[in-house]
């Protein structure tokens, strides 16, 4: 019987087991992390500063959160490390506990799992392909109105589909929401790789609204997703103190404090992976959007979503072929709300976006 392997996501090491490949052979474009890999500044500075390992970290993370708000633009008592963007998730629905909560799909599995450990019901907003996976915010505004939700999350730009909510649709949804009663949480973990962040990012608005919170980390961006640095941002000064007491004490450790300072100030790797990325990401979305085998829908992040219009050929086959190359791409057929043949990829180096091109014209 020919059984259609499940991969998680990219279960790097499981895909190697059952394809009988080394992992040091594998260009992974399905982890969605920065191809410059962490910077050469932060790496020597952490192998000349590992003493900081025998003493705790700040519990107040001072110098990090001055960080943060300098490279944000925004006070520093507004700001939460912590372990992650996954640790801030789950501190958050455990501070809110919402009752009727509102996921923007498809996306991300953390945040349904996370829902499911608290009493809240979850339900998922649909993206359209029709429209290519842009928001209608009059429509997300009559669904979050007739459903009685007090709790929307969304990821901006939105993983797999790379489309994103602009800020002036976001602060009037916001509105909308803190009319209603409505708490929002907004994923922001690729807005780095946005063609013009200063369109996307809502951190603007934590000034305005305080029924929201932005998350961001340095696990795509900085290529440090080992090392466990997130943050929260929100002008909810109340909320940030009951999410803060719910956290376990020195939730970041010394290293990951003292690395995310300099990563946030490391202009020139900042300039250097917009420009390769934004650049890639265009060359890549223009090939593939001449190629009538695909639909690629236009990206803010830093990978691309594409819809296999070939018949007979499934997300499966285009994968299979990837990998038998020494290419791991993402099969999107987990994906909740995503129906038909998809795959992802994101942006890695020049030649090797080149070799994925000429696997994708394989036919």
């Amino acid at each position: 019987m020919n059984t259609r392997p499940v991969f998680h996501g990219s279960d790097i090491e499981k895909i190697c087991e059952y394809y009988h490949l080394d992992k040091k052979d594998i260009v992974n474009f399905g982890a969605n992390v920065n191809p410059l890999g962490l910077s050469e500044n932060v790496k020597n500075a952490i192998a000349s500063h590992l003493d900081l390992l025998s003493s705790y970290p700040d519990r107040e993370y001072t110098s990090l959160r001055e960080t943060i708000s300098g490279y944000c633009g925004i006070p520093a008592d507004f700001i939460l490390p912590g372990n992650g963007s996954s640790e801030l998730i789950s501190l958050l629905i455990e501070a809110r506990a919402p009752k009727r909560t509102l996921i923007l799909g498809p996306t991300y599995s953390e945040y349904s799992r996370e829902l499911s450990f608290s009493g809240s019901s979850q339900e998922y907003y649909h993206l359209k392909e029709e429209y290519d996976f842009q928001p209608d915010v009059e429509d997300l505004c009559h669904t979050l109105e007739a459903g009685g939700y007090d709790f929307l999350i969304l990821c901006n730009p939105n993983n797999p589909t790379s489309s994103a909510i602009l800020q002036e649709d976001m602060r009037r949804l916001l509105r909308f929401c803190e009319d209603s009663g409505i708490f929002v949480m907004i994923d922001e973990t690729y807005v780095e790789f946005a063609p013009d962040i200063s369109a996307v990012t809502a951190v603007p608005l934590t000034r305005e609204f305080e029924n929201l919170m932005v998350l961001r980390g340095v696990s795509k961006f900085f290529a440090a997703p080992g090392m466990r640095l997130g943050y929260g941002i929100t002008g909810n000064q109340g909320f940030l103190r009951k999410m803060k007491e719910k956290q376990i004490p020195w939730s970041l450790n010394s290293i990951g404090a003292f690395a995310g300072e300099l990563m946030l100030k490391d202009i020139d790797y900042i300039d250097r992976t917009r420009s390769l990325i934004l650049s890639e990401r265009d060359r890549l979305y223009q090939a593939l959007s001449a190629n009538p085998d695909y639909k690629a829908y236009h990206p803010y992040a830093n990978f691309i979503l594409l819809r296999i219009l070939k018949q007979g050929v499934t997300s499966f086959d285009v994968f299979e072929r990837c990998i038998k190359n020494g290419l791991m791409i993402r099969d999107c057929a987990s994906f909740q709300c995503l129906d038909g043949e998809y795959i992802r990829f994101c942006i890695m180096m020049p030649e090797d976006n080149t070799r994925l091109l000429h696997i994708l014209r394989m036919q």
